[in-house]
């Protein structure tokens, strides 16, 4: 067995949950050391739009809900962290858009035109014409209405390298995990024949966090998948847009965001209720089609005829939940050393550090003197979500 390794907490899951965490807690003063079996940031974490909602988003029924409620400070936080001045120091993380935005492509129905209207929303919305509209929307043809909302859309491969330049030489390539027993209790992992010991094991490997259960015996925290079906599309005639399109239900009937491509084109990244259960069952030819359509009779003005395109199928690891409800908050369950969580999606990523650090505080859990880690393996970094997938 090679040397040990000792730390104060060990992190296993190195997407924007697991590195944020990582980095936060390093500025707490805890000597951490994350490990990953795989590419840091290259599971759910680079394939999300990179959206720090506000709750708008959940509030699409007409009203307010614990969702939106529970989310509502998370772009102040990250704002501040980009600008150096939070709990996180991200500056240098690209940001694609200071704004998100609410597009209603014809007359808003009743109930959302006055909860748009409505005290409670008034801060967070506002309605954009003209110039101020997205690029892609500023076109003749279009008719309908665009609300700014106080979001703002970050590039994810960016903030998954600033958030590695924080954790320094604290990051180890694992290939097998196991777990590391003193009379009966965890007290640590086996990490490639390697003890490491710890005070605290954290759990935050996404839909990789039921595999390291099952390897320590445990059934529990339970863990739902939710599938979607997204589509990318790159053109040169495409301008940037970040908007929620908004259909008839409580879910946008498209999301989309743009991202830089080498080239210096464009690519819209599309999700919405067009990459969710219907998206689902379509196999990439149809679904392709689908949002062919969409397109085609929501930004009409805009020549596809020689777009790339192409679709990118995601598992959304969360907690289990009664009927496969998304989850209002971030999650964190305990037992001994053991912390097992989610963030339930990326926003929530510094909601999800808060848990973390309570739990460490409530149980008197301090940084040690550790001694310094030796160089060790690192993992590799993710790149875009769209390389590979485009011709």
């Amino acid at each position: 067995m090679s040397e040990s390794l000792s730390t104060d907490v060990l992190i296993v899951g190195g997407g924007v949950a697991g590195l944020w965490l990582n980095a936060r807690l390093r500025r707490l003063g805890y000597s951490t050391l994350l490990i990953d079996k795989g590419v840091l940031g290259g599971g759910q974490s680079v394939k999300s739009q990179g959206i720090i909602h506000g709750g708008t988003k959940y509030a699409l029924s007409g009203a307010l809900t614990g969702a939106s409620e529970a989310i509502a400070d998370m772009p102040r936080r990250w704002r501040e962290a980009l600008a150096g001045s939070g709990e996180l120091d991200l500056t240098g993380v690209r940001l694609l858009s200071d704004a998100h935005y609410l597009w209603s492509p014809g007359t808003l129905t009743g109930n959302l035109t006055s909860f748009f209207a409505s005290k409670a929303v008034r801060s967070r919305v506002g309605q954009v014409k003209g110039s101020e509209l997205p690029p892609a929307l500023q076109d003749p043809h279009f008719k309908g209405k665009v609300y700014r909302l106080s979001e703002l859309v970050l590039d994810v491969p960016s903030l998954i390298h600033r958030l590695v330049e924080l954790a320094d030489t604290g990051l180890l390539a694992a290939d097998k995990i196991e777990p590391l027993q003193e009379s009966g209790e965890l007290v640590g992992l086996i990490v490639d024949g390697r003890a490491v010991r710890a005070q605290r094991i954290i759990f935050t490997a996404g839909a990789g966090n039921a595999e390291l259960l099952s390897g320590l015996g445990l059934a529990q925290p339970a863990m739902q998948k939710r599938p979607l079906h997204m589509v990318i599309v790159k053109a040169a005639t495409l301008k940037p847009l970040y908007a929620h399109c908004l259909g008839g239900g409580s879910k946008p009937r498209i999301t989309v965001t743009s991202h830089p491509a080498a080239d210096g084109e464009w690519i819209w990244y599309l999700g919405g209720d067009l990459a969710e259960a219907s998206g689902v069952a379509r196999d990439e030819a149809a679904q392709i089609a689908a949002a062919k359509k969409e397109l085609g009779e929501l930004v009409p003005w805009i020549d596809l005829s020689d777009a790339q395109w192409a679709t990118l199928r995601i598992d959304r690891a969360e907690p289990a939940q009664s009927a496969q409800a998304r989850p209002d908050n971030a999650f964190l369950a305990e037992q001994s050393r053991l912390l097992v969580g989610w963030p339930t999606k990326l926003a929530l990523s510094p909601d999800f550090a808060d848990r973390v650090e309570n739990a460490l505080t409530r149980d008197g859990i301090r940084p040690q003197q550790q001694p310094p880690l030796p160089e060790l393996p690192r993992p590799a970094v993710t790149g875009p979500f769209w390389e590979g997938l485009l011709p």
